[in-house]
């Protein structure tokens, strides 16, 4: 998303990312991928719980996160092992929803062109 940004923009958009994750640890990311655009903090997903998007991860995986140095709990700063689905959604200026993509699979993300379409449709 980082480097559909200008075309975001230039389309009228805005781009804000929503984690779980506690505001030091999402510095860390944002200072890492040199973002440049808000990443707020979902403490405790409550914001993903309402949309439905919370998952806890499975018994046997939290094992293989602490193995490549993810710690989940530290992380988020709670013990629930809850992520949310990666989720894009386009809202207009009057809060309506324009664009939604949402993939169980965890890999999948909204596409930056379907997301510029979407923002071009309703500027």
């Amino acid at each position: 998303m980082q480097q559909a940004l200008p075309a975001i923009l230039d389309a009228g958009g805005q781009l804000v990312a929503i984690t779980p994750e506690l505001p030091d640890n999402s510095l860390t990311s944002i200072e890492k991928h040199g973002l440049q655009f808000q990443v707020l903090t979902d403490r405790g997903n409550a914001l993903a719980r309402k949309f439905g998007l919370v998952f806890e991860l499975a018994e046997a995986l939290k094992p293989l996160y602490a193995s490549f140095g993810i710690d989940l709990p530290a992380s988020n700063g709670d013990d629930s092992y809850e992520l949310p689905l990666p989720a894009t959604y386009v809202v207009n200026q009057q809060g309506i929803l324009v664009f939604d993509f949402v993939d169980a699979d965890y890999t999948k993300r909204g596409e930056p062109v379907d997301i510029i379409a979407a923002i071009e449709s309703i500027s």
